[in-house]
């Protein structure tokens, strides 16, 4: 699947740009920068999505030449092309803008090409048409407001590791998810998890504020790294935890400390506010529906026997469900 991906030196890379007719992207990169592993990983798997493009992956210290001709001063830059003329350039670690500016560029050049276009492309493209209409229709309905907005936010920050998913880890709810949730347990790597399928305004509203439209999606300090497929390239650079930039450790309470502070409010209660699994879980979640008008955020603590055994001792109370405001119990 990756057939696309090349790295060559300057030598070979100036006949290959002349000959080749399809769009082009060409990553400069250099191996020491720390972007270099995850911007690497994500070139190798665009191939899959957009197999009508050509990308390439290019030492900048060892393609002088090239470096010259498209004005690369930065690691790493991203040059569009499109009939051999540069069409676009970006500069900067970005996954996600990376993303949107290959889908225009695939887009533009099936308008350049008409009737030419073979047909399994003129699928490929409206199929991307019809997604992007859908995603527009979707955030115009759902309304991706500031106040959702900041919901999105506080949400994607509130731990180092985070992991929007379907469903939960020990419940995962489709395949990738099963195998993300796997992959980041088999490396060691502490993380939080957010499950989508609990609500849909933040599910569809993540895909406008990240301009990503499939889950899972994994956010390392807020940052989006990507779905299973950027994962598993990461994974294969060598040890996930240093390819992500997080300890591949977290202490209990450090990670107790962080739950408790995830949201302003937040309810530790046997069950989800949809599916309370006790009388005193249900009575608490009627009761923060009626105070917590903007809202409130909840701990399944049925999903994790950590939590739930070391939670009494460290907010010192015996029993559940328990309500958490600003860090205090």
């Amino acid at each position: 699947t990756h057939t696309h991906t090349h790295t060559h030196t300057h030598a070979h890379t100036m006949s290959q740009f002349t000959t080749t007719a399809s769009p082009k992207v060409l990553h400069f990169t250099a191996p020491w920068h720390p972007s270099h592993a995850q911007m690497s990983a994500v070139m190798t798997a665009l191939p899959t999505a957009f197999p009508s493009l050509t990308f390439q992956s290019l030492p900048a210290e060892t393609s002088p030449t090239l470096v010259n001709k498209f004005n690369v001063t930065v690691v790493p830059t991203f040059i569009f092309l499109l009939n051999d003329e540069v069409w676009s350039r970006l500069e900067g670690a970005d996954p996600s803008e990376l993303t949107r500016k290959v889908g225009e560029l695939k887009e533009e050049s099936f308008k350049l090409k008409g009737n030419d276009t073979n047909a399994a492309v003129v699928k490929e493209v409206k199929e991307v048409e019809k997604e992007k209409e859908k995603e527009k229709e979707e955030g115009e309905e759902g309304g991706i407001d500031e106040e959702l907005r900041k919901k999105i936010q506080t949400l994607l920050t509130s731990a180092p590791v985070l992991l929007l998913m379907k469903g939960t880890p020990t419940s995962p709810k489709c395949g990738f998810s099963r195998q993300t949730i796997s992959l980041l347990q088999s490396s060691k790597i502490p993380f939080s998890s957010y499950n989508i399928l609990e609500n849909d305004a933040i599910r569809q509203g993540v895909k406008i504020y990240s301009d990503w439209p499939t889950y899972p999606q994994l956010y390392v300090k807020g940052e989006l790294i990507g779905g299973l497929d950027i994962l598993k390239e990461l994974s294969e650079d060598g040890p996930l935890s240093s390819s992500l930039g997080v300890p591949s450790v977290e202490t209990i309470d450090e990670r107790l400390g962080r739950l408790t502070k995830r949201s302003e409010v937040i309810v530790f209660m046997k069950g989800m506010p949809s599916g309370p699994k006790c009388g005193f879980s249900r009575q608490i979640v009627e009761i923060l529906e009626d105070v917590c008008p903007k809202g409130y955020d909840s701990f399944n603590i049925l999903e994790d026997e950590e939590v739930r055994r070391e939670l009494k001792r460290f907010g010192e109370w015996p029993t559940y469900p328990q309500l958490w405001v600003r860090g205090e119990p």
